[in-house]
C-alpha cells in the first residue's frame, strides 16, 4: 500500500507541530508523498502566514510592507531554528521581495506560504522537493487542467521514491508560467490530484480534528465522529455548510476509487473518518450527519392550474437565470411553486425579479419571505429505516419549532427542512439528540 499525506496549516504552524508531522511520516514507510499547507495559527489570536502574505502584497506604504515581510521571515526562521536545520531561505525571500514590489499577482504572493513550507519540510524529511508550478496546471477559473496535468505529474511522481509537493497552487495553463492558485482550501485539491496521479491506495488528510463530526461542535457539545461516510453523503453535508475538506478535492480521488482518511495530527492514534465511494458497513446511526446554513429567502408563486400549464416551471427559472440568480430548492404544490434563494444575492434584485415573474407567468400572487435557515439531515441508513422523517418532525415539535419547508431527495439520502433563523441552532440540537444521544 502507498499513501499521500496532506497536512493543514494548523499541523505545520511551528517547529513543535513539524516534529509531530515528522514522526507521523517516518513511522509509516507507505507515506510516500507529502502535501503541506502554509503555516497556520499557533494560537487563537495569531495570524496565518497566507493572510500575512496578502497583507504584505496589499501594503499601502513601504513601512507596512517591510514590517509584514519581516514578520513572515521570522515565522519561517523560528521553524528552522526550532528544528535545528541547516537551510537558508534568504535567496527565496529576495526573489519574493522583488516580485512583490513588481506586483506580479496575488496568486503568486499567496502561494509562497506553501512553497516555503514545502522547501523546509522536504529538507527536514530528506525527501525530494517538487514545485507544483512545474507539474500542476490550473485554468483561469481556478480549476485543475486534467489533460495537461495528469501525464506530467504522473511521470514526475513515478520517478521518485518520496517527495514533498506543496499544496494550493500550480501554473496557469496558458503556457505563460504564471503562478495560479486554487481557491482557499486548495491544498486539499492538490492532495487529491497527487493521490490520483501517484496511483496510491489511500489519501490521508491530516488536520486538527479527529475526523468528520456528525454536527457542528459550536452548536452541539462534543458531537460524535463519523466513522465512515460516502462521497455522496460528504457532498450533501459540504454543500449545506459542513467543512473539513475542500469540496472540489473529492472528485479526483473519487474517479480512481481512492478512499480519504481524515486524521488528527495531535491525536494520530484516533481512527478518524474514512470517506469512500460505497460501503457495506452498516452505519452506527440512522443518520450520518447534520449540517445547515442561515440566510435564505422564499419566493412563493401562486396560480390556479399552474400544473397544467406547459413550460410554467421553465419560464419561472428563466427569470431567475436572467438576473444571474441560482436557486437552492424548489418545492411545489398543485397551484404553488416556491423558489428558495440566498437572501444576500436576491435582496437587491427582488423587485426586478417580481416584475419579470409577472410578465413571464401572470401569477395570481407572489409572496416573499426571508429569515429562513436550511438544515440537511443526511444518511445512507435512512433508506432502510422507516419513520425517519417522522422522527425529525417529532423532535422539532417537542421543542416547539415550526417547520417552514421540507424537501426529500429521490435518492432517500437526505431530508432538508427549513426553519426560521432563530430556530437554527435549537433545531440542530433537537435532531442530534433524537438520533444520536
Amino acid at each position: 500500500m502507498s499513501k499521500v499525506v496532506k497536512f493543514g496549516g494548523s499541523s505545520l504552524a511551528d517547529a513543535k507541530q513539524f516534529k509531530k508531522v515528522y514522526q507521523i511520516i517516518k513511522e509509516d514507510k507507505e507515506r510516500k508523498f507529502v502535501v503541506p499547507s502554509a503555516p497556520g495559527k499557533r494560537f487563537k489570536e495569531d495570524t496565518k502566514v497566507t493572510d500575512l502574505l496578502y497583507k504584505a502584497y496589499r501594503a499601502q506604504n513601504k513601512s507596512e510592507f517591510n514590517a509584514t515581510f519581516e514578520e513572515i521571515k521570522e515565522r519561517y526562521q523560528d521553524i528552522i531554528d526550532g528544528l535545528k536545520l541547516n537551510i537558508s531561505l534568504d535567496e527565496d525571500f529576495e526573489i519574493m521581495k522583488k516580485a512583490f514590489e513588481d506586483q506580479i499577482g496575488e496568486d503568486y504572493a499567496a502561494s509562497r506560504g506553501e512553497y516555503l513550507n514545502g522547501k523546509v519540510l522536504a529538507h527536514y524529511l530528506e525527501f525530494q522537493f517538487i514545485d507544483p508550478k512545474d507539474v500542476i496546471f490550473i485554468d483561469e477559473h481556478g480549476n485543475y487542467d486534467i489533460e495537461k496535468t495528469d501525464p506530467i505529474l504522473s511521470a514526475a511522481l513515478a520517478n521518485v521514491e518520496n517527495a514533498v509537493i506543496p499544496g494550493f497552487y500550480g501554473s496557469l495553463n496558458d503556457g505563460s508560467g504564471s503562478i495560479k492558485a486554487f481557491s482557499r482550501g486548495g491544498s486539499d485539491v492538490t492532495g487529491s490530484i497527487v493521490a490520483k496521479n501517484g496511483k496510491v491506495d489511500l489519501y490521508e488528510n491530516w488536520t486538527d480534528v479527529s475526523g468528520f463530526l456528525i454536527a457542528d461542535p459550536r452548536i452541539v457539545k462534543e458531537p460524535d465522529v463519523i466513522e465512515t461516510i460516502t462521497y455522496k453523503e460528504l457532498r450533501e453535508l459540504s454543500y449545506m455548510g459542513a467543512s473539513v475538506l475542500h469540496e472540489n478535492s473529492v472528485f479526483p480521488v473519487r474517479s480512481e476509487g481512492i478512499p480519504i482518511n481524515i486524521k488528527n495530527t495531535n491525536h494520530p492514534e484516533d481512527p478518524g473518518t474514512l470517506i469512500v465511494e460505497s460501503t457495506c458497513h452498516k452505519p452506527a446511526h440512522v443518520i450520518t450527519g447534520i449540517a445547515g446554513t442561515k440566510g435564505f429567502a422564499t419566493v412563493m408563486i401562486e396560480k390556479d392550474m399552474m400544473n397544467s400549464e406547459i413550460g410554467f416551471g421553465r419560464k419561472v427559472l428563466e427569470v431567475f437565470e436572467a438576473h444571474d440568480l441560482s436557486f437552492e430548492h424548489m418545492p411545489s404544490g398543485i397551484d404553488t411553486m416556491t423558489i428558495i434563494v440566498n437572501t444576500d444575492e436576491f435582496i437587491d434584485k427582488e423587485q426586478d425579479v417580481l416584475a419579470g415573474l409577472h410578465r413571464a407567468v401572470q401569477p395570481d400572487s407572489i409572496e416573499l419571505e426571508s429569515d429562513l435557515a436550511l438544515i440537511a439531515v443526511v444518511g445512507r441508513g435512512m433508506k432502510a429505516s422507516r419513520g425517519t422523517a417522522a422522527r425529525v418532525f417529532n423532535a422539532l415539535a417537542k421543542e416547539n419549532i415550526n417547520i417552514k419547508m421540507i424537501d426529500q431527495g429521490s435518492s432517500e439520502l437526505n431530508i432538508i427542512i427549513g426553519v426560521r433563523n432563530c430556530y437554527f441552532e435549537p433545531a440542530i440540537k433537537a435532531i442530534y439528540n433524537e438520533f444520536i444521544d
